[in-house]
């Protein structure tokens, strides 16, 4: 057993939320298909490297694209990841670097999602995660992009009640005052240019280190850490994936 593969509580959770075949041929074996998938997530290596022992590589490569195309993965996110009672949430964004591999698509293309900032083609990650700084949803973006570009995507149905720990970049009049008419508190650093004072705890603050922390984390799947995916919804797909894993792991260290 590979240390990449799924544990026995992981499949535990994930086996009954995929999808039935009632009828035709039936399917490979889901886990040792998905322990292939898992395997390139977490290693970074090419499609073609999967090992035997996870069968045919054509076999998790379509699985893979099926079942994203199918919602597969954004089911298993919705279904896996969700926040904790604690009444914290906390936002922020982090800059992937884009291999030459995924950088040849034509420039208009509608899925490309590649800008270019200081550190070259670069893919951003935006995140919401809730106060043990696991993730709740996940969105990207080109690279140049400002962190608050996906706030607004990423904060729909925030529990009233929540306070939103976030950095500097967040610190916008539109998203405090969404935050205060779903009864809400945005605990966001002043910039400096601000000239009407807010309520700010520096202390509640110090917090937001576990979302640096998720990130972290994400990044140690190196299919996520370089983006070598052409398309944004694929890259999208396994940032998702990686999300699955980080919850499960941490779930079953706390069990």
């Amino acid at each position: 057993m590979s240390r990449y593969d799924l544990t026995d509580p992981e499949w535990g959770v994930i086996e009954p939320l995929l999808p039935n075949k009632p009828r035709g041929v039936p399917r490979v074996d889901d886990r040792r298909v998905l322990n292939g998938i898992f395997w390139v997530l977490r290693s970074g290596a090419p499609w073609r490297d999967v090992p035997q022992r996870y069968g045919p590589y054509t076999t998790c490569y379509n699985r893979f694209r099926r079942w994203m195309k199918a919602g597969i993965w954004d089911s298993l996110m919705d279904a896996i990841t969700s926040a904790s009672n604690d009444g914290i949430t906390m936002i922020d964004g982090t800059s992937v670097r884009v291999h030459h591999s995924a950088a040849t698509l034509r420039a208009d293309h509608p899925d490309r999602c590649l800008g270019r900032s200081r550190g070259g083609l670069t893919t951003k990650i935006h995140a919401l995660t809730d106060g043990k700084g696991l993730p709740i949803k996940i969105s990207i973006t080109p690279g140049h992009a400002h962190d608050l570009t996906a706030a607004s995507e990423l904060l729909d149905n925030l529990p009233s009640g929540a306070m939103l720990l976030a950095d500097k970049a967040y610190d916008a009049n539109w998203l405090r005052g969404k935050l205060r008419a779903e009864r809400s508190w945005a605990n966001i650093p002043p910039k400096s240019n601000r000239k009407e004072p807010v309520v700010f705890s520096p202390w509640l603050y110090k917090k937001r280190n576990l979302i640096e922390r998720f990130f972290n984390k994400l990044k140690c799947y190196r299919r996520v850490a370089t983006r070598y995916d052409k398309l944004g919804i694929t890259f999208l797909a396994m940032t998702k994936l990686a999300c699955i894993r980080i919850t499960l792991r941490h779930n079953e260290s706390t069990a």
